[in-house]
């Protein structure tokens, strides 16, 4: 099927839906300037071991190693500003077409971009917190205490290492987060997953709960998924562009 025809097909699915839900990965990110995670080459783990610097045992076993790491991916994630991509989904929102964004991303950028109803299933960058004392920092305290630091880890007042509020590997994603996004899946009529390869569970169940429920899938992602064969409709070029022209052909 030509392009023009599943971009239609995608409008008309969304047009006639009561209850439209978009479940976004790194995908969604990448024109914004923030790399993936798997892309050959580009991809954020290309290079380094996940289990070695974002895992919750190396946070605990070498804080230093641990924020030189994500000390730098904060500095790559503070200044970078929403997509088209991002804008689009805020403009369904607008018109009442999309009644939530559950995403994986820790950016903040639906979030800068105006969204409305974000679940953020992998935490945020917006803040870290003292496992301790429980106390909670913003970001940009967090980068001023990082910079101050002699050994360029953030500590709170109560002389402990801080731990960003993302989910790292070993650690459960937040429960209420979590029960929101089954809840959003299971009573949309389309879940439009947009950037996400769809291989990271629990989050990647969440099309199966759509179809189980009665919904249509559908999948804007450049790469192959595990949902291409069974999706009421597959976009895979560029993210801004078809989801602009999706939202116009509306």
């Amino acid at each position: 099927m030509p392009v023009s025809d599943r971009i239609a097909l995608l409008a008309s699915l969304i047009r006639e839906a009561d209850s439209v839900v978009a479940l976004t990965g790194a995908g969604i990110s990448v024109p914004s300037g923030i790399p993936d995670f798997r892309t050959p080459g580009t991809g954020l783990w290309e290079n380094v071991d996940p289990m070695e610097v974002a895992h919750i045992d190396a946070w605990r076993a070498d804080p230093e190693r641990f924020w030189h790491f994500y000390g730098n991916r904060f500095q790559t994630l503070h200044d970078k500003q929403p997509n088209g991509a991002h804008a689009a989904l805020v403009e369904l929102e607008r018109r009442g077409k999309l009644d939530a964004v559950v995403t994986q991303n820790i950016d903040m950028l639906h979030r800068k971009a105006g969204a409305r109803e974000l679940v953020e299933v992998h935490g945020t960058i917006e803040h870290s917190s003292c496992l301790t004392c429980r106390a909670q920092y913003p970001l940009d305290d967090v980068q001023s205490r990082l910079d101050a630091s002699p050994l360029s880890v953030p500590h709170c007042d109560c002389g402990e290492p801080l731990k960003p509020d993302v989910v790292l590997f070993g650690e459960f994603l937040p429960e209420g987060a979590l029960q929101r996004a089954y809840e959003l899946a299971a009573g949309a009529d389309v879940l439009l997953c947009i950037g996400s390869s769809l291989e990271v569970h629990p989050i990647a169940q969440l099309p199966g709960v759509t179809s189980a429920n009665g919904g249509k899938v559908a999948v804007v992602t450049s790469g192959p998924t595990s949902w291409d064969g069974r999706c009421a409709v597959k976009l895979d070029g560029d993210v801004v562009a078809e989801l602009q022209a999706v939202v116009a052909a509306l």
